[in-house]
């Protein structure tokens, strides 16, 4: 065991933890020179979702070898809408890094992986990354560490950390804050205090074999295979194993892989306190215990926190329903969710009484992942308006309440503010980050929170940066006022046409272009004005023998707005649904016909 270490990678989104572990990789001889992982950027994000918006959302399992000692690896996710995957890996670890960008210091998820770290008793060294920034305050975020630290510690002993300082886009790690950063460097300072400072595993290889499943993957060959750390004993290929929570199951062991870099090993055996992968047991779950035959106590199984959103979701039934999905039914919908449900611990879904499911989830972000993972597994589906869980405690409804820190230029401080405003949200303070930059922190219900980065993001061209975390329960606030508009509403279905897009680009801003099939009930637009609107966007120009010079000319359209899942969910009331399929995301009313919504109306 002293030839063995395990760490995990944690740290708020976007701090530069998957680019440090790039590092980690390309410098211990992990790849030949010539294989494309050395030009590769985020080497472990490997989904196509991961790559694309640019954070981690599962978590990854790597090895390297420095100096003769294994270094196993869990990349954890950034995110708070995906501290599920933190909250089950990181019990494989003996200790963790801790990164933390030099300009923003601690943020609010770095307050939530600090503190699950620190429960687990895990050994812990600060990195402070990207002291290279143009406006970098490294002293700065020490000092904010060494507070929260402080303020998260269960003992004097956890106020004992070591600080590196880095460049991790350049792969340079150093001990003392340099005052050159050009000076040539590697990740090897990194390196060697992990070996004297993260402890290697304590030796347990007395009694019978024991490990827990933190995580699983399917195999065309293998059927499941699952990952966790070895409790205690030794495990080998051949044996028989028994789930603890299956009294009588026998299973013989197939196979035992290590982590080698990115791949895995086959190996003969694993001892305790290694970190390996089992194939042979499909029954288990994440969570379950694998131990010898005649183990019946079972291994503390993580604790994941409860979901504070969720939607309902259905089959499709608008009148496109089956054209551009492969999976359109009940049942299908049902089996893939019971499948998500396996892996995505921070899932929650229940059927209801009309054949749909309610699906709740860590927040806004890990829901529409998790739709977009639908879309592109060929799945057809509606989706309804996204309500807050509330819970009662003694005879009191009360709501989530969530911490956001924004971070963005000063000339958009009056944006913030007027936005947060009007949803209720209560100032906490505000720090300025540089002369060009300033965070302000607020407190809100998470109900407030929903199309708000959206929001912020096209309301600042880009240049929001926000987080946030559930900091209370607290009684049910204010309701918030519909922040948006009515809606143009098709009155018949058919082929968009520039003429009559024109008339409805005349009432408001369109969400669909010329040429493209509408149906009666479909939202094709936001009004200007409060009421919802039908227009005929299929209506074409009359076509007569006569000419005029004001008639006759090109139109002019604006562009649609595109329409994303996020801004879908921030759009629809409770009257709409979002039609989700692999090709088109549309907004649309529940009553597709105008006269059958005024009769409900009026009821």
């Amino acid at each position: 065991m002293k030839s063995l270490r395990n760490i995990a990678v944690i740290a708020h989104v976007d701090h530069g933890k998957t680019t440090l572990i790039d590092a980690l990789l390309k410098q211990t001889d992990t790849f030949r020179e010539n294989q494309k992982e050395m030009e590769a950027d985020r080497i472990l994000d490997s989904n196509d979702q991961e790559k694309e918006r640019g954070i981690t959302i599962t978590a990854k399992n790597c090895a390297i070898v420095f100096n003769g000692i294994k270094i196993n690896i869990i990349d954890t996710p950034g995110h708070a809408d995906f501290s599920g995957e933190v909250e089950r890996t990181l019990g494989m670890a003996d200790g963790a890094l801790l990164i933390i960008d030099a300009q923003e210091g601690p943020m609010p998820q770095t307050r939530f992986v600090l503190r699950k770290a620190l429960e687990l008793g895990l050994k812990i060294i600060v990195v402070i990354n990207k002291i290279d920034k143009t406006y970098a305050r490294p002293q700065y975020a020490v000092e904010k560490t060494e507070n929260l630290f402080l303020e998260l510690a269960g003992n004097e002993d956890q106020l004992n950390f070591p600080i590196l300082y880095a460049i991790a886009k350049k792969g340079k790690v150093f001990e003392n804050l340099p005052r050159n950063l050009e000076i040539d460097g590697d990740v090897k300072p990194l390196l060697r205090k992990v070996v004297d400072f993260i402890p290697s595993p304590r030796s347990n290889d007395k009694g019978r074999a024991k490990m827990l499943v933190s995580s699983f993957e399917h195999d065309d060959h293998l059927g499941k295979i699952l990952t966790g750390r070895v409790h205690r004993g030794t495990i080998s290929k051949g044996q028989k194993m028994t789930l603890v929570q299956k009294p009588g199951s026998v299973y013989t062991l197939e196979k035992i892989f290590v982590s080698e870099g990115l791949l895995r090993k086959e190996a003969a055996s694993a001892t305790a306190g290694d970190i390996i992968a089992l194939a042979g047991i499909n029954d288990a779950r994440i969570g379950d215990t694998i131990a010898e035959l005649g183990e019946t106590e079972a291994l503390p199984a993580m604790a994941i926190g409860e979901p504070t959103l969720h939607i309902t979701i259905g089959p499709n039934t608008s009148p496109f329903s089956g054209r551009e999905g492969q999976f359109t039914t009940s049942r299908q919908l049902e089996e893939r969710l019971n499948r998500e449900m396996e892996t995505n611990l921070s899932l929650r879904v229940r059927k209801n009484s009309n054949n749909k499911f309610e699906v709740a989830g860590r927040g806004e972000l890990h829901l529409t992942v998790f739709l977009e993972e639908l879309r592109r597994d060929g799945y057809e589906l509606e989706v309804e308006k996204p309500e807050v869980i509330t819970k009662e405690i003694k005879g009191l409804k009360v709501e989530p309440i969530e911490e956001v820190a924004i971070i963005v230029p000063k000339g958009y401080a009056g944006v913030v503010n007027q936005e947060l405003g009007k949803r209720y949200a209560s100032l906490i303070g505000t720090v300025t980050i540089s002369d060009r930059e300033v965070e302000f922190i607020y407190q809100l219900p998470t109900r407030a929170l929903i199309g708000l980065r959206s929001r912020l993001i096209t309301q600042t061209k880009g240049t929001a940066v926000l987080n946030s975390r559930i900091i209370d329960y607290r009684p049910l606030g204010k309701i918030i006022r519909k922040s948006r508009t009515g809606a143009l509403i098709a009155s018949q279905a058919g082929n968009t046409l520039s003429y009559g897009l024109r008339a409805a680009q005349e009432r408001g801003i369109t969400f669909v272009g010329p040429g493209v099939m509408v149906y009666e009930g479909m939202i094709v637009g936001k009004n200007a004005k409060e009421a919802d609107l039908t227009v005929n966007v299929c209506k074409g120009k009359k076509l007569t023998n006569m000419r005029s010079k004001s008639s006759d000319g090109i139109i002019q359209l604006t562009p649609p707005s595109e329409m994303t899942l996020e801004k879908g969910l921030e759009f629809i009331e409770a009257d709409e649904l979002m039609e989700i399929t692999p090709r088109n995301i549309r907004l649309r009313k529940k009553i597709l016909n105008e006269n059958n919504r005024r009769r409900s109306f009026k009821k």
